[in-house]
């Protein structure tokens, strides 16, 4: 949810746009509802665009090849270790325009999902070594952000510019997370009646 929310920080134009939608679809409610998800299709490019940039792991758990492969033209042995780079892969310029980017808007004509059948884009793995915990981590992330910004509007701090976010990541061999903590102002949007 970080990298998510530093992001949309940084970028207005798409903070913008994805509350208009969420406040579009939600209406008078007070949240968002589990009926108005499949609504909310630029906010499902929010989410792909994030987990491309910010995948939950970098280095996803390694895999033990059982018989000899080339991949790529390269030999792997059996019993190879192989250990992939999700971090990398999601910033690959032969595969992504401006890859550094946050543009959730690529997403808009293409089918490419986190649900491992596009090997471009894999923070949860894939096959059957696919993250078990995909369906709750997306369902959380798909629920709360959009909660987060439908009832609320974010503000810097006074004196900082969006410029000044430090988007470094650190972290161990499990998850990343920001290196130092995403500071913003909380304003609330709509209040109950």
């Amino acid at each position: 949810m970080y990298g998510a929310m530093a992001e949309l920080t940084r970028n207005p134009r798409v903070l913008k746009k994805v509350q208009d939608e969420i406040r579009a679809v939600v209406g008078k409610k007070e949240r968002v509802q589990h009926d108005d998800m499949r609504k909310l299709k630029y906010l499902r490019m929010v989410v792909k665009e994030t987990l491309r940039l910010h995948p939950p792991r970098t280095l996803l758990v390694p895999r033990e090849t059982i018989w000899h492969n080339k991949v790529g033209g390269y030999d792997i042995p059996a019993k190879t270790k192989v250990i992939v780079n999700a971090w990398a892969i999601g910033r690959d310029p032969k595969v992504w325009k401006d890859p550094e980017e946050f543009c959730p808007d690529r997403f808009e004509e293409t089918d490419i999902d986190f649900n491992g059948a596009h090997f471009e884009l894999i923070p949860f793995r894939s096959g059957c070594q696919i993250c078990p915990g995909l369906a709750m981590a997306v369902l959380n992330m798909e629920f709360i952000l959009p909660n987060m910004l439908v009832c609320f509007n974010w503000e810097l701090p006074e004196g900082m510019r969006k410029e000044d976010i430090d988007m470094e990541e650190a972290g161990g061999c499990l998850t990343i997370h920001k290196k130092k903590p995403l500071l913003l102002l909380v304003i609330r949007q709509y209040t109950t009646d």
